[in-house]
């Protein structure tokens, strides 16, 4: 069964967190079905003034007060085969913080660089994404799938991570991930699904790596796709910030979360469709506490 709406959701939050971790993943329980697929342009906005340090929350972020991040996100997915999805993702992310000239003046002063400031922008990270389906089985009147999940995210510009607490608001952490994940996905006759989802993400250079996953629960009809989801990252290791070992260099932290959130689309015409959402950290560790609204337009083939 080939459900369009099903088909594009689950995946155009992604570029909300993107500058910071990837908070909910860009992968589906659904197949697109071969030579079919979907294209999203979404744009996303959020916002913190909270920050999740260790062992506790502050109210202000460091040198910034608060920070907000703008995205603009492209996202495709197109079925190679019944059971092969290909998949790629690529955010372009404005992260501005609220410092005052003269503190960002002093700062350069103070060190002797040209690198403080109060906007960073630029393309982030490229995602690459096989998407395959290992089993499937009935189950009465519903449809359990298994899919395995292998993923590739690379820097596709020079965006800066030096140390400092300037780079609060550099909009990643200039890493190559490598990813692999299960997904199990139930679906019913009457449209509700489920989907959960477990992986592991190697970083490069000196971010940790981590445990990722994802729980959705939703109804994907023939006019509307609702869902809820909630997801985590568990990282290996890593220093906390302005605790014992910690450097200045943000991408080096341990970076945990978890984030919760919603999303609906609603078809237009001949493929078209919109796409809404929104989300936030109900807790985490050295990043953040942002919530973030997403909007978008996907076509459908």
């Amino acid at each position: 069964m080939r459900n369009f709406s099903a088909l594009i959701l689950s995946t155009f939050l992604c570029g909300a967190a993107a500058s910071t971790a990837q908070a909910q993943s860009v992968v589906s329980g659904f197949m697109a079905g071969k030579g079919h697929g979907s294209v999203v342009v979404s744009g996303t906005t959020e916002r913190y003034e909270t920050v999740y340090l260790a062992p506790k929350q502050i109210d202000g972020v460091p040198i910034f007060h608060e920070v907000r991040v703008n995205s603009l996100n492209l996202y495709a997915t197109y079925g190679l085969s019944d059971k092969i999805d290909a998949i790629v993702s690529l955010p372009y992310i404005q992260s501005k913080g609220k410092a005052a000239g003269t503190v960002i003046n002093d700062l350069d002063a103070l060190y002797s660089t040209a690198g403080y400031t109060n906007v960073r922008r630029g393309m982030q990270d490229l995602t690459g994404i096989l998407k395959f389906k290992a089993y499937s089985r009935e189950i009465g009147s519903s449809i359990l799938d298994l899919l395995g999940v292998v993923s590739l995210s690379t820097p596709i510009s020079d965006y800066q991570t030096k140390t400092g607490y300037g780079y609060i608001i550099a909009i990643g952490n200039h890493a190559t991930k490598y990813t692999a994940a299960g997904v199990a996905h139930l679906k019913t006759s009457s449209g509700v699904f489920a989907t959960g989802q477990v992986g592991y993400s190697l970083r490069t250079g000196q971010v940790p790596n981590a445990l990722v996953g994802e729980a959705k629960l939703g109804y994907a009809g023939p006019k509307t796709y609702l869902e809820g989801f909630a997801s985590f990252q568990e990282s290996n290791g890593g220093t906390d910030i302005s605790e014992e070992g910690f450097n200045g260099f943000f991408p080096a932290t341990r970076v945990n979360f978890v984030r919760v959130g919603a999303s609906i689309y609603r078809p237009l015409a001949q493929g078209f469709g919109v796409v809404l959402g929104a989300s936030t950290y109900v807790a985490g560790r050295n990043l953040g506490k942002s919530t973030g609204y997403s909007a978008g337009v996907s076509y459908n083939f």
